[in-house]
């Protein structure tokens, strides 16, 4: 494990804040969706909806109105190291995968979509976002992005896998992760 220094952590939280990084933002064209999920019997939480990599899902936030259409479009596996300072640790490698959000909700939708993105592995093991990493495979989301209603955001999120790990499935859930509807993609066809 990397000692984390104070100015280390500064530049983090600048970063996050939105001090880097671009998200394309644009009004996109109707998306086909997957019928959104529904609440279980047993509990509040909705079990995860499922599609194949590409597909668009249909997910509500926890605030009345939040809607947004989330597409995995592409996973890159292995993500190369855009940073000369932080790379994966030893035996490890990142993987980056590819969202588009589009807002078709009511209001601004402002969020942190890294928060709300996992990376499970054929093992059910999860990965969550990698804060530090930068690759080659495009542009990440920042920090925080605010999406409009009708508009779209564009990034990748990183994460970093051990190397005989397999990726199985990627899920985004809104909120930074404390929404109910929950968005499954399968990308073991992206191998």
């Amino acid at each position: 494990m990397r000692t984390v220094t104070p100015s280390l952590l500064a530049a983090l939280a600048f970063l996050a804040v939105g001090g880097s990084a671009a998200v394309e933002a644009s009004a996109a064209p109707p998306a086909v969706t997957a019928a959104p999920s529904t609440a279980s019997a047993h509990g509040p939480f909705a079990p995860p909806s499922d599609a194949d990599l590409g597909s668009t899902l249909s997910l509500t936030g926890i605030r009345s109105g939040e809607r947004l259409d989330v597409t995995a479009l592409k996973v890159v596996d292995p993500a190369a190291n855009a940073n000369a300072y932080f790379g994966p640790d030893p035996g490890n490698r990142f993987v980056a995968v590819q969202f588009r959000l589009e807002n078709t909700g009511d209001g601004p939708y402002k969020d942190s979509p890294a928060n709300g993105a996992e990376l499970v592995d054929t093992d059910g093991q999860r990965f969550s976002a990698s804060w530090v990493a930068e690759t080659t495979a495009g542009p990440s989301f920042p920090g925080s992005v605010s999406i409009s209603p009708g508009d779209t955001a564009l990034g990748y999120v990183t994460f970093e896998l051990p190397r005989t790990a397999q990726p199985e499935k990627v899920q985004f859930t809104m909120d930074s992760g404390f929404s109910d509807d929950v968005g499954e993609w399968d990308v073991t066809t992206t191998r």
